[in-house]
Order: C-alpha cells, then structure tokens, then sequence
C-alpha cells in the first residue's frame, strides 16, 4: 500500500490481534485480545516484538521515539493537502472527534430524517476546536458549550454557530432542549446530568470523549425522563482514520498548532493546565530536535517547569510502570487517587506512571507528539 517518498502517519495504535470481530470488521480500537497503543504500551508477545527493551517486552514511547517501525496494515496515507505538523493532532483529536459525529450523527439523523442536526460541542479545547469544526463541515448546526466566556470569540471564530456559557441560567434556558448529538470533550469532573437534561431533545444523545478523573454519576431518570442516550467513543479504525483524513484534506479542515522543540515541552503543559494559552495543540520538532541534540546525551534532558510538581501528581491505582526502577513517586508523597488499605497502598507504591509516559498521556489532551516523514529507504 506504501512506496518510498510517500507522506504517512502513525496515529494512536500500531497493531491488534487482527482476528476478533472487531478487527474484521475495521475496528481495531475496540480489539477484544490484544490492542497496542503508539504510547504507555508493552509489547509481551514475542512473535510481535521488534526491539526488546525492558524485561517484560517491548516498550512503546511514541512521539518520544527517534524511529519507529509499524506493519502496514496500521500506516495512513496523508493527503498533500494537509501539512505534517497539523495531520499529527488529526490522527488523536481529529478521529476522536470525527468518530461520534459520523456514528451518531447518522443514528440522530435517522430520528430526525430532513431535519438539520443542532449539535453541542461540550468543552472547547483541543478535542472541542475539532469537533466544532469537523461538525460544521459535516452541515450541522453547531453550538459550543462552555464554562469560560473568554472562549466565545475563538469559538465563533471556529464556526459554531452559537455559544452558550453553561453556568449562565439566561444563557441555558435560551437554549434549554435544543440540541439533537452533544459531544462533550470536557476531561475535568462535570455535570452530566446538566448536560442531559437541560440542553438535550427527547431522544437526544449525549457521547463521551471526555475522560475525567471521576465516575460519573446521573440519576436513573434523567435518561428515563426524556427517552436520552448516553454512550461513548473512543479514536476510530484505521479505515475511519484514513477517511477522516480524507475528509480533512478535502474540506481543509486543520487544528491550531504551534511548533515546538521537545525540551519545552513540560512548559508547554503548563500553559496548557492553566487555560493560560490560545493554542490548544503544541507540535514537537521531532527532525529539528535531534538535529541539535545528540538523543544518546544524557546531559541533554527536558526542561524542568518549576510549577509542575511531581509531589502533587495523582496517580491511578491501576497504574503500572515499566521498569519499575523509574517510578518518580517512590519516596515522594505519594498520593493515591482513592483511599485504600495500608497493605494496597504499599503493593500502588510499587507502581506509577514513568514521567515520560505520562507526558505522552497529557498528549491526548493537549500536546500532539506523533512523529511523522516521508518513507526512506533503509540502510
């Protein structure tokens, strides 16, 4: 499917079992058996491993890698309508968002045949800019649904055409029950209820892109109540992959990016946790980087951002680190997300999350850290 010199990308998973109903039928993001993601991955099976490099098997960096090798049956082509650093956010913010609109949009499109869909985008950062934007392409009626009114010009900007400040009962009740899909982006803990009851139609849908922290919680008759659907989505298959790209180069429809060397990366976050930027996606000069730092260094390193504190860092009780030698919160005021026995907390102080790893986690919010180039022949 690839020659030499063509423009290709990697997006958020390099491989799956290949075999479960899910995979037949192209939607590897939900394998059932055995799913590698680009980052925060081990790979344990020895027949899939290219490069041992730990104990357990084969870790996976992603964007934080110098090169990486895929089957190809995991490779996207990139239209030469879309340049390199805006296709890296389309291939993680690009088909979380498209995903759910093309899925459910046509779920509500078949409840409401010859009607225009009114769709809420909740949220409006990385994954909020594309929905919107993506949404207007598709022909809907979008309305962008914030907590922060100092969003509202960009937003409009965007193409939404209206903009709603979520904790505004003026604002809310102008727009109670009118929305038919509502995205919601929003990855800190909110209402859900509110979003269910105040701003869905009967039979209205509300996906989840998010991820917060917390579980949700909604009471039984705010779904009961007014026949709604709550349901989720994750990234899409790798055929949705290449016709949201597609979809993208045609319609150009590209993110906001700004380019960035890798060492400024922690600052960048920083900026990104405090909403104190107007850029929603941060991009690495991966060939500019390791042209002016040797990767083998041990001198060069990521620049330290005095305001990010390891210490205050929550790590999930699932967490597991590979290896295990670096685990930054060994020693340092470890705190659990949940209140847990002595004996658990003992065995989760023994786990973490590798300080790289969970940059590359940060990624799925804000920073964008796939690396992408033309195939080149091999030594």
């Amino acid at each position: 499917n690839f020659k030499v010199g063509d423009r290709v990308g990697v997006g958020c998973m390099v491989d799956s079992c290949r075999e479960c109903e899910q995979c037949v039928k192209g939607e590897e993001q939900y394998c059932h058996k055995q799913l590698h993601s680009t980052y925060n991955c081990c790979i344990k099976d020895p027949s899939k491993i290219f490069i041992k490099n730990s104990e357990q098997g084969e870790l996976l960096f992603g964007g934080y890698s110098t090169f990486i090798t895929v089957t190809e049956s995991f490779v996207v082509h990139i239209p030469d309508s879309i340049p390199l650093e805006v296709a890296a956010p389309l291939l993680c913010a690009g088909i979380t968002s498209y995903s759910p609109l093309v899925q459910f949009g046509k779920y509500a499109q078949q409840i409401r045949p010859n009607h225009q869909l009114h769709v809420g985008v909740a949220g409006f950062g990385g994954l909020g800019d594309m929905a919107v934007k993506i949404a207007k392409k598709m022909g809907y009626h979008v309305t962008v649904l914030s907590s922060s009114p100092r969003k509202k010009e960009a937003a409009l900007k965007c193409g939404a055409d209206a903009f709603v400040v979520s904790s505004d009962p003026q604002q809310t009740k102008l727009h109670q029950k009118s929305l038919d899909l509502i995205i919601d982006t929003i990855s800190a803990d909110h209402s859900i209820s509110r979003l269910l009851t105040k701003f869905l139609k009967i039979d209205g849908i509300l996906c989840l892109v998010g991820l917060p922290s917390s579980d949700i919680q909604i009471a039984p008759f705010d779904i009961v109540g007014g026949r709604r659907m709550l349901v989720g989505s994750s990234i899409g298959g790798i055929r949705e992959t290449q016709e949201m790209l597609d979809f993208c180069g045609k319609n150009n429809v590209f993110p906001d990016v700004e380019l960035i060397n890798a060492k400024d990366v922690n600052h960048k976050i920083h900026l990104l946790s405090t909403n104190s930027s107007d850029v929603r996606r941060f991009v690495i000069r991966v060939k500019e980087t390791l042209s002016v730092v040797n990767p083998n260094d041990k001198n060069w390193k990521v620049e330290d951002e005095p305001e990010i504190k390891i210490s205050n860092w929550k790590v999930h009780p699932s967490a597991v680190i590979h290896p295990a030698s670096a685990n930054v919160h060994v020693g340092v005021n470890y705190n659990p997300v949940k209140k847990v026995s002595q004996e658990s907390r003992q065995q989760q102080q023994k786990q973490g999350i590798n300080k790289l790893q969970l940059l590359a986690h940060l990624a799925i919010t804000g920073v964008a850290l796939y690396a992408f180039s033309q195939i080149r022949k091999s030594k």
